[in-house]
């Protein structure tokens, strides 16, 4: 009987997990909590976080084919899709900020990236910044 009950519990807490979800009808550019319009701002400036690191327009251009010092950001959200087999856009793009070198663009190096962002950006930085990288398809 016991066995039953914690299985019961399990698959309790497993449905109302997939309910939290939403399921498959989200929309694939929505970073949950993330504010694509604070991401943009955040994205345009010059320096960014509390050791005032370089902000993301320092390195990269929004103009497709032009590189600055890293790859452009025109298309990224497509682009991110296909990087890494099983990785989501929003996945890859996160990680991308939170640990630079875990994926190096061919014909990049890799250390070039400020390797900070994870401790000087607020999660909801974070997420703003994915959110807004998500809408460049």
């Amino acid at each position: 009987m016991r066995k039953f009950t914690l299985l019961t519990i399990v698959l309790v807490v497993l449905a109302l997990t997939l309910v939290a979800c939403g399921g498959s009808d989200s929309d694939d550019t929505a970073v949950a909590g993330g504010d694509a319009a604070a991401g943009d701002a955040l994205y345009h400036q010059t320096v960014i976080g509390p050791a005032s690191a370089p902000g993301c327009v320092t390195c990269h251009s929004l103009e497709p084919d032009t590189v600055i010092v890293g790859p452009s950001h025109a298309g990224v959200a497509t682009r991110a899709e296909t990087y890494v087999a099983g990785m989501s856009a929003e996945e890859y793009l996160r990680e991308s900020i939170m640990t630079p070198d875990a994926h190096i663009v061919e014909g990049f190096t890799p250390g070039v990236m400020y390797q900070n962002y994870a401790t000087d950006l607020t999660p909801q930085e974070i997420d703003n910044l994915v959110a807004y990288l998500l809408t460049l398809k």
